[in-house]
């Protein structure tokens, strides 16, 4: 009997997952002024933040990349 080692097949290294695509570097936003409001939804915020959460600033990030 084998080991689990020797019956699993050999990976191959073009089956890998596709990288994800660069995303705007964190500069980029905090080059952005504090505007009262979500960059991304207009959400009404304080005067330091520039997005409302995670998922606002990648949207805005995926989509700069794609307008930029």
């Amino acid at each position: 009997m084998g080991t689990v080692q020797e019956s699993l097949p050999e990976k191959d290294a073009s089956a890998e997952a596709p990288a994800a695509p660069p995303l705007l570097p964190v500069r980029s936003r905090q080059s952005l002024p504090p505007k009262g409001s979500c960059w991304y939804c207009e959400k009404p915020l304080d005067s330091v933040r520039r997005f409302c959460g995670k998922e606002c600033a990648d949207g805005f990030d995926e989509e700069a990349a794609f307008t930029g």
